[in-house]
């Protein structure tokens, strides 16, 4: 790949799936840890991401943000890596990819403020229709079998298992048997590992000494 590969990311952000993604390819890859605040928020990140946040990935010319789409593209950039099904079987990747960023994130995200569509009305005009109802798509769907896109593990599982174990640590999604049993199983990966283990020094380095 002649094309360097540049994860612009911090350790406790959603940057730590795409690094967990580089280490399942074993591609050569430099990461470029950027800080809350300021650093995010100055002229030269914003000309990476205008929205100030990271990941963010830069493949040569070419940028690519959201967690979701830069998943798809470093899978379809690395074919050997088996992180996608092959193009005439993604339909429960696409699917699972996307409901994960479309309705999980959003569903999470709006519990955490305090909020949940809760009249019928409101879930009509919300994709994810309610917090509940999208944990028990995610339970049914993981409950099913072991990897939720194909009959091997795919970027489709490194984002949900990320989802739920993020969600659970922090408590945002309940600690369900079914969720607990298909986190585990993904995060122990050797890829998944390495990734935390790098992450964490990482993090330790950003923290003042007392």
């Amino acid at each position: 790949m002649a094309d360097e590969l540049i994860l612009f990311t911090h350790p406790q952000s959603r940057g730590a799936m795409i690094h967990w993604m580089l280490e399942e390819i074993g591609c050569p890859y430099r990461l470029e840890v950027k800080q809350f605040g300021p650093d995010m928020k100055s002229p030269e990140y914003l000309a990476i991401n205008p929205m100030g946040k990271v990941p963010a990935l830069r493949h040569g010319n070419t940028v690519v943000t959201e967690s979701g789409a830069i998943l798809c593209y470093l899978a379809d950039l690395f074919p050997e890596a088996k992180l996608a099904p092959p193009p005439a079987e993604r339909g429960a990747y696409y699917r699972w990819l996307f409901f994960t960023a479309g309705c999980c994130e959003p569903a999470l995200a709006d519990k955490a403020a305090g909020w949940n569509p809760d009249t019928p009305k409101l879930q009509v005009m919300f994709g994810y229709g309610s917090y509940d109802r999208t944990l028990e798509t995610v339970a049914q769907a993981v409950a099913e079998r072991p990897t939720i896109a194909a009959d091997h593990f795919t970027a489709a599982d490194l984002y949900m298992a990320s989802f739920l174990h993020w969600g659970m640590m922090f408590g945002g999604v309940e600690k369900r048997p079914v969720f607990e049993a298909y986190a585990a199983r993904h995060i122990a990966r050797p890829a998944s590992v390495r990734a935390q283990e790098q992450g964490a020094k990482l993090m330790a380095s950003l923290t003042p000494s007392s």
